[in-house]
């Protein structure tokens, strides 16, 4: 099995620290006394997990020692963590599932489905977030995929290089950190990290709130939830989005946007 590099021996550390300091010492029934920093310290982390207080500073310090997939699971259970934190400690471990590929084409039976999902908005995605296909509900509720060149079709850089994206997405700070948060967690089990990290390095220099947001450690998935927008047609529109992957193409999602409610329409 692959060992991990440095930068991922690096990223897991900083992953550790910062979901051990989310942690109330009370459920654990440990003191809070005073302390220097929130959460649990490491070695009340090390003695809960089993393991010795030298190897897990070793682990969070980002040094070049293995853990097994019972250690991991002991720590994940520790942290609290739920599924997706899970597999991206496991990824980062290089004891995950094996990495997803992202390259690949898409079949004709896909592209017709998401067609013929019509009026629902609807695309596939990779796992970097690339918007490969598109039907005409979606071009017209987010934007003209079409129109844009390829490397611009790209949900994160949507977010924060194309600022009509401002104002057509309520909660935009917040979907912007989750889109990041669930990128996070994609880039970790990707084959490849170049692509993932050439759209990272441009939305670092382009976008202060990328830089300064990029940095945090949370990760989550991006399975279902809610969007709303304010649309300068449709008016204020709500979604609930599911994402599915297709049979044995995990580097790919179909997403879809079922109408929730409008709170006006364009003749109000």
């Amino acid at each position: 099995m692959k060992k991990p590099s440095l930068d991922q021996r690096r990223e897991l550390g900083a992953f550790l620290s910062g979901q051990r300091a989310k942690l109330d010492p009370h459920d654990f029934g440990l003191p809070a006394g005073l302390r220097r920093t929130p959460g649990l310290r490491r070695e009340e982390v090390a003695v809960l997990a089993g393991v010795s207080v030298s190897w897990y500073t070793w682990l969070e310090q980002g040094r070049d020692i293995q853990a097994s997939s019972d250690t991991l699971a002991r720590i994940s259970s520790v942290l609290r963590l739920d599924a997706v934190e899970a597999a991206y400690l496991a990824a980062l471990s290089s004891r995950g599932a094996p990495p997803v590929e992202t390259g690949g084409t898409l079949s004709h039976g896909l592209r017709d489905l998401v067609n013929a999902i019509q009026p629902i908005p609807a695309y596939v995605r990779n796992t970097r977030f690339d918007i490969l296909a598109w039907n005409n509900a979606a071009a017209d509720m987010f934007v003209d995929y079409g129109s844009l060149l390829p490397h611009e079709r790209n949900t994160l850089r949507l977010l924060f290089l194309y600022m009509p994206y401002r104002t057509l997405i309520l909660d935009w700070e917040q979907m912007s950190r989750g889109m990041i948060s669930a990128f996070r967690a994609a880039r970790a089990q990707a084959q490849d990290r170049a692509p993932f990290d050439r759209l990272i390095a441009e939305l670092n220099e382009l976008s202060e709130e990328f830089r300064s947001w990029w940095p945090d450690t949370n990760v989550q998935g991006f399975d279902e939830g809610r969007k709303r927008l304010n649309h300068p047609i449709h008016g204020h529109v709500e979604f609930t989005y599911v994402a599915l992957s297709p049979e044995g193409r995990p580097d790919l999602s179909l997403v879809t946007y079922i109408p929730r409610k409008a709170a006006y329409d364009s003749d109000s």
